[in-house]
């Protein structure tokens, strides 16, 4: 069976090219992320053919914004069937309670098992100079990660998105069942591209981390099942 610490990231904005990568990819991998930019080019269908495939989804839409749209929101995902879904902890703690407690009440009603939800911490593009620009010079970003990880695990959240870098310090904080979904995963070797707070797939997995988001590592590979392959066998 595939291993589902590794998350495959389908950023695309055609079905052609994500049904090419799931089938090349195969038994191999069984997690997906659907992000923002193939959930606006192709909508709900990708989730539904995903099923069909068998395959878990991370649905990565970063939902941000008062309470009860928010929790709304959340509501109307669920019915997609997604495994995980997600929101910005820097929409604080009302709006990540209302939201997942608006999700736990919902899926109990309609019977149906209820997805993950998780929250996203800082953006691993974010390096300590961006940061030192949104005007945070006090405070460093692991130390921001690590509150934002609390704040959803008080408000009842599964999990949070961070860098594998914090990974470990979220472990140490927030316990052994918290989830830690880990984006910036480079193998030795690949290009870094736009990410700035990475690390090695085995590295992340020492740290913590439960699931590694790879993107263009895979994507981009000569020999995407092979590239994915590697990355398990780091992983296991």
């Amino acid at each position: 069976m595939a291993d589902e610490r590794l998350i495959v990231a389908l950023d695309f904005h055609k079905m052609e090219d994500v049904k090419n990568l799931v089938n090349e990819l195969g038994d191999s991998v069984i997690f997906y992320k659907v992000g923002m930019e193939l959930f606006y080019s192709v909508g709900a269908g990708v989730v539904d053919w995903l099923k069909t495939q068998n395959k878990k989804i991370f649905l990565d839409l970063k939902l941000h914004d008062i309470p009860n749209t928010v929790a709304g929101g959340l509501c109307s995902l669920m019915n997609l069937g997604a495994d995980i879904l997600n929101v910005h902890a820097a929409g604080g703690f009302t709006m990540m309670k209302t939201a997942a407690d608006k999700l736990r009440e919902e899926s109990a009603k309609a019977g149906i098992v209820k997805p993950k939800l998780i929250a996203i911490t800082i953006l691993t593009s974010i390096n300590q100079n961006d940061w030192s620009g949104l005007g945070y010079d006090s405070l460093k970003i692991s130390e921001q990660v690590v509150r934002f990880a609390k704040l959803a695990k008080d408000a009842g959240l599964e999990g949070v998105v961070a860098s594998p870098q914090e990974a470990k310090l979220i472990r140490e904080n927030c316990g052994k069942d918290f989830l830690i979904v880990t984006p910036g995963i480079r193998p030795a070797g690949s290009d870094i591209n736009d990410q700035s707070r990475i690390s090695t797939p085995a590295a992340a997995i020492k740290n913590g981390a439960n699931y590694l988001v790879v993107g263009r590592p895979i994507r981009a590979a000569e020999n995407p099942k092979l590239a994915a392959e590697n990355i398990l066998a780091e992983i296991k």
